[in-house]
Parts: structure tokens; C-alpha cells; sequence
């Protein structure tokens, strides 16, 4: 297979983290046969300060013209402390996502049996937890109309019947292809847009019936996902909701450096890692690679290439069990590795393990 890939590094340690991930892409397909080109491009901080745009023309243009996205991250203090700042790196991101198509987020939820008692939770509550969030990204509070003044401002929450019965689609054909389980998080008793939501999910369960589709509040949603993660499947909501759930969900696992993401609807996907740009980490080669390597694996099955994303995720199980890891997840009195060397150490087992 022949693969295009724009690769958006951004800010802060995307491109330390960009780096790995790139490697690792190379590697995999060296070993199986593939071809793949890669061609940067700006986004974010970086884009503003080259050429005062987040998400420039040209960087839309590589995307469009590239079979996937490789993104890591935006953001920069230097706006977050300035409230006045009329362009923000993080606009970039939106405009990405809004411009390509990208309404569907996938994020995946897991554990790793040798990292559970890195997490916040108890090992028997997160052992096994293994679910999906699927957020709506191109409507909502996000994107609606929005007013602001000294005194007042507002951010309106509106939701079509298409873009709704577009996301739906999307999560109810995860759950059949997954344990046949999709919860459906709103707050229908008493957002409208939310009533909307719940009346059109009713109106097309009953096209999957092998699909248990049950109904959540969103309160009682973060609520459950910490007393019980493994209750979850599938679950789906709208974009604000799905922001801060999917951040809930991804400290189960013990570290926002472990999951990826994908982003993909009407254009080109974007795969990426669900973390920030930890811009204080930047240039000392502490940040975790493994969202970003784990977005590659995503990337290869995207494109239905399962032996290539399954020999990712392999090396990554074998780096943790050997405790090659990043300071934050590194076990107490191992041996030091940074970005670079987890990285390098990951596509070592790639190049080294037997093809099946």
C-alpha cells in the first residue's frame, strides 16, 4: 500500500512525540512492504508565530491532498495568559476538524495490566476496563453562535437532526462491531438539544437490534465511569459533554500519555494522541510517546491493515512489561528513558520480531 500522511507536529513536545511516531510508521512499513511519504506541516503556536494563522491554507491543502493525518499537539502559554489574544493555537485545531469533516472523535479506553496501579482507581475497579468514547466535534457549544461583552455572553448549544443521526450511525456500528453495548450520555431532562438527541436514538435503535442501547444522563455518566468503568462499551454524546468525559476516561488508564484518538468523518482522518502540548516539558525529552506511537496503530486499521496496528500495539505491551517508559509511569528505581528511547526502542522490537 502506498500511504500519504501530513504530518502536523505543533507545539510544545509535539514535535519530540511527532518524531517517535513517524519513526515507528516507517518501521512498519519497511516491514511489511508499504510505501509511505510524509509532509509536514504548520499548526497551532507555530503556525501563528510563521505565518499568524493556526491552520493556514497550505496546511488545509497538505491534509486534503495526504490519505491521513498524523497531528500531536497545539497550545502555548504565551496566549493562555493573555485573555485579549484574538488568535489562539487551539483555534487551529477547531478549524481542522470543522474544515476536513472531522465530526466523529474516537477515543479508546483502556488499562494496561502492568500499569494498574498507576491509576487514581482502585486496580479491581479499572481491571479490564475497556470502552470507547465517540464525541460529536464539529457542532455544538463549540461552534454555535456566540456573544460576549463585558456584562454578558452567551455560547449556543444547537444540534441538526443529520449531524445527530451522523454520530449515531457511527457508535451504533462501533457497538455491533465491539460487545453489542451503546449508551447514549445526555442531559435530556433538561437541555432541549438534548431531548433531541435522546428522541432521534430512540427512533433508530430499533435498526440494531443486536445492539443493547441503554440512556444516561451525563452527571450520572462521570459518576459511573468511576464507580464502575467496566459497566461501558460504547458510549456517545455531544462535543462539550464529550470533551470532558473523554478527559475523565483517559486518567483511568493512569496517564493522558498512554491513549490515542482519532478524528474522522468527510475528509481526511486525523490521528492523534488525547494529550496536551505539556509545553514546560518541551526540549527535555521526558514527554511519553506511546499516545503518539498507539495513534500510528490506529492509523493502520483505519485503513483495515490489522497485522500492522497489532504489531504496534504488541511492541508497546512489550515495552511496558520490560519497563522501558517515560519518567511518569516508570516504576520505582528503574532505568531511565526518555522520549527519544522509547521511541528508538519500539521500533528495535519492530525491525527485530518474526513476521506471522
Amino acid at each position: 500500500m502506498n500511504l500519504k500522511i501530513a504530518v502536523l507536529a505543533g507545539d510544545g513536545i509535539g514535535p519530540e512525540i511527532s518524531a517517535q511516531g513517524v519513526d515507528v510508521m516507517q518501521a512498519v512499513c519497511n516491514k511489511f512492504g508499504h510505501s509511505v511519504s510524509f509532509t509536514p506541516a504548520l499548526v497551532g503556536a507555530a503556525a501563528i508565530d510563521a505565518v499568524g494563522d493556526p491552520f493556514p491554507s497550505e496546511t488545509l491543502r497538505i491534509c486534503q491532498d495526504s490519505d491521513a493525518v498524523l497531528f500531536s499537539a497545539v497550545g502555548d502559554p504565551k496566549f493562555d495568559n493573555d485573555p485579549s489574544a484574538k488568535v489562539r493555537p487551539e483555534q487551529g485545531l477547531l478549524a481542522m476538524r470543522k474544515q476536513l469533516g472531522l465530526f466523529a472523535n474516537i477515543r479508546p479506553v483502556e488499562t494496561f495490566p502492568c500499569l494498574l496501579h498507576n491509576s487514581p482507581l482502585r486496580p479491581d475497579l479499572v481491571a479490564g476496563a475497556d470502552f470507547i468514547c465517540i464525541r460529536e466535534l464539529t457542532g455544538g457549544m463549540y461552534f454555535g453562535e456566540k456573544f460576549e461583552s463585558d456584562d454578558r455572553a452567551y455560547d449556543t448549544n444547537a444540534y441538526t437532526r443529520p449531524e445527530i443521526e451522523r454520530i449515531l450511525r457511527v457508535a451504533f456500528d462501533y457497538a455491533r462491531r465491539r460487545r453489542g453495548h451503546l449508551t447514549v450520555v445526555d442531559k435530556a431532562n433538561v437541555l432541549a438539544s438534548s431531548r433531541l438527541w435522546r428522541k432521534i436514538a430512540q427512533e433508530m435503535a430499533p435498526q440494531y437490534p443486536d445492539v443493547t442501547t441503554d440512556y444516561m444522563y451525563v452527571d450520572n455518566a462521570a459518576m459511573r465511569m468511576i464507580q464502575d468503568p467496566r459497566f461501558f462499551d460504547v458510549m456517545v454524546t455531544e462535543n462539550t459533554f464529550g470533551d470532558i468525559l473523554t478527559d475523565e476516561g483517559s486518567v483511568i488508564s493512569g496517564s493522558m500519555g498512554l491513549l490515542p484518538s482519532a478524528s474522522t468523518g468527510t475528509g481526511t482522518p486525523v490521528f492523534e494522541p488525547i494529550h496536551g502540548s505539556w509545553p514546560q516539558a518541551k526540549g527535555l525529552n521526558i514527554a511519553n510517546p506511546l499516545a503518539q506511537i498507539l495513534s500510528v496503530a490506529m492509523l493502520f486499521e483505519y485503513f483495515d491493515l490489522k497485522a500492522e496496528g497489532a504489531l504496534i500495539r504488541q511492541a508497546v505491551n512489550a515495552s511496558l512489561d520490560a519497563c522501558v517508559r517515560t519518567p511518569e509511569i516508570q516504576v520505582e528505581g528503574g532505568e531511565k528513558y526518555g522520549t527519544k528511547e522509547v521511541g528508538e526502542w519500539i521500533v528495535r522490537y519492530i525491525n527485530d520480531a518474526p513476521l506471522a
